[in-house]
């Protein structure tokens, strides 16, 4: 993390007039915490914040988001992965016709199931924000600090800020930028937590799995009506029923698959509601650093527009630290 606040700043001194870092810990247990402290005394443009527990990382960048001070919000992760001397590039690209850019990884360093993975997520979040500029979406972006505005009462335990974007604008782009191989740690987005992923948010943002439901169902009616027909022609034609015990079991395995999906769809949906219903925070900040109130800002507080630039171009780059599940 020293290396990436070393890396940031010369980018951000020629970027902008006035910046900030937020650098926000999700429950880490490795003493990240402590380095965010010295950092945050060191640096006077270093902020930090510490949850309560491991809450998600978009949850965890919702909370810088909202904590955000300037005209423009950059995020990225801590790994280096997305490396701070491309910064330049998301803000070139981010014009008076485009409120969001992400930086899209030139070439990919992850493995077979981590990109067949990353495909299924990328899917499910065009699903949910209905833009085909999800296939580019990335942890890696630059958007404005007035879109929070439009999700600044989100406060479901479900969380995915990309969605959260889409409440606000439709005006996205996308970059080219340089991907570096991980030098610290190993990803725990594994296949399974990127599949669980792609479904929260399927689940959570988009209505399309009860549109699919609705279409095997429709599509099962159709395929009993013309199974109905068949055996009524065969009665007509023959003077015979079907024949065996295989033909009513397949039918009946068949439609009740059907029914048993459609079921789960909707448990799944009545499964959020219910999460919504007990009122589970988004996030809880144990405690921020340095420590001061910063300009009354909480997860639950209204929040007004970013002020105007004073001079040249603002920033407040924006990044979730390592955590207990490292990303």
């Amino acid at each position: 993390m020293p290396e990436l606040v070393r890396k940031l700043e010369p980018v951000l001194e020629l970027a902008a007039s006035e910046y900030e870092l937020i650098l926000v810990d999700d429950g880490s247990s490795d003493g990240t915490w402590q380095v965010i402290e010295e950092l945050a005394q060191r640096c006077d443009w270093v902020r930090g914040v510490s949850l309560m527990r491991n809450y998600g990382q978009h949850n965890a960048l919702l909370c810088g988001i909202r904590r955000a001070r300037h005209e423009l919000i950059v995020t990225l992760d801590d790994d280096l992965q997305h490396p701070p001397e491309e910064i330049p590039k998301l803000l070139e690209r981010l014009d008076a016709q485009t409120d969001v850019v992400y930086g899209t990884p030139a070439v990919e360093q992850h493995g077979l199931w981590r990109d067949m993975a990353t495909q299924v997520t990328k899917f499910a979040l065009q699903s949910a924000m209905g833009a085909p500029i999800a296939r580019k979406a990335g942890a890696f972006r630059v958007f404005r600090t007035q879109l929070r505005d439009a999700f600044a009462t989100y406060d479901a335990p479900y969380v995915s800020v990309d969605v959260l974007l889409t409440w606000a604008t439709t005006r996205f782009g996308a970059v080219k930028v340089r991907h570096e191989p991980r030098s610290i740690g190993v990803s725990n987005y594994t296949f399974r937590k990127l599949v669980v992923h792609a479904l929260n948010m399927l689940t959570g943002f988009s209505t399309w799995p009860l549109r699919l439901a609705s279409m095997i169902g429709f599509f099962f009616t159709l395929m009993g009506t013309i199974a109905l027909f068949y055996v009524i022609g065969r009665f007509l034609i023959t003077g015979g029923s079907v024949p065996g015990f295989p033909f009513l079991a397949s039918m009946i395995a068949i439609f009740s698959g059907a029914q048993l999906f459609a079921l789960g769809v909707i448990g799944e949906y009545l499964g959020r509601m219910h999460a919504r219903s007990m009122q589970q925070p988004t996030y809880a900040v144990r405690e921020i650093a340095p420590s001061l109130p910063l300009q009354g800002v909480s997860q639950l507080e209204p929040l007004t527009p970013a002020p105007p630039p004073s001079r040249g171009r603002e920033k407040a780059p924006l990044m979730p630290a390592r955590r207990a599940s490292r990303n």
